[in-house]
């Protein structure tokens, strides 16, 4: 049995669009009805952080600005050479009836496999490191995706009653190892069971939500430092 994905091939969008359109695919995620893959660039330097954390506090953290609420949870992400992705599950999915712990380990054992594929060793971390509580980057948790001793990829969730959303970063990027060759791996591997990848375009209507959503909410004072 083949599970039929829809892929969204990488674009560059603004920071407060970028969340906007993951932001977008989660609400929409039953309508869509199948899993979506989302590769994304950034059209400058930015750094996200989760739903739940203070602004006060992270804005310490990093010059990076813009400094956005993203619609996960998890910790501060820079954005400013690293790359990075979504997956939106519908509720039909049988991904989105798992905990969180393990679609965060699902999510990383892919990103394994398509990394060895590709041609470069990793391994899920055992257990957790958090030497940076709150910073994505610094330190490791639990099935974070590590080279040798270094986190090269984490992850953030947010599950509700539309579907399963999980945002993902790689950094720094492997040296030697092309962007393009790691997003070919991605749909080339699957994430654990045979996969079909149909290239997708962002329907109209989704397009314009995630504008007004980017223009109204996350490129806001109002929602970015709202606690």
């Amino acid at each position: 049995m083949t599970d039929a994905w829809y892929l969204l091939p990488a674009e560059v969008g603004s920071p407060a669009g970028n969340m906007a359109v993951d932001a977008v695919l989660l609400s929409h995620a039953a309508t869509t009805g199948r899993p979506v893959l989302r590769f994304y660039r950034w059209t400058e330097p930015a750094a996200t952080f989760g739903y739940s954390q203070h602004y006060a506090e992270v804005s310490t953290w990093t010059r990076l600005r813009p400094l956005i609420r993203r619609p996960t949870g998890g910790g501060l992400v820079p954005h400013d050479a690293d790359w990075t992705y979504s997956v939106a599950v519908p509720p039909a999915h049988p991904w989105y009836h798992l905990s969180a712990v393990e679609s965060y380990q699902r999510m990383h054992e892919w990103l394994r496999r398509a990394f060895a594929h590709a041609g470069l060793t990793t391994e899920l971390a055992p257990c957790c490191n958090p030497a940076g509580p709150g910073q994505c980057f610094i330190g490791a948790e639990k099935y974070d995706l590590l080279h040798g001793i270094r986190k090269l990829a984490g992850a953030a969730q947010r599950r509700n009653r539309q579907g399963l959303l999980i945002q993902g970063s790689i950094q720094p990027p492997p040296p030697g190892l092309e962007r393009s060759a790691w997003e070919s791996a991605m749909t080339t591997v699957g994430y654990g069971i045979p996969s079909h990848f149909e290239p997708w375009t962002l329907p109209a209507d989704y397009r314009h939500a995630a504008d007004q959503l980017a223009t109204e909410q996350f490129a806001t004072a109002a929602h970015n430092q709202r606690r």
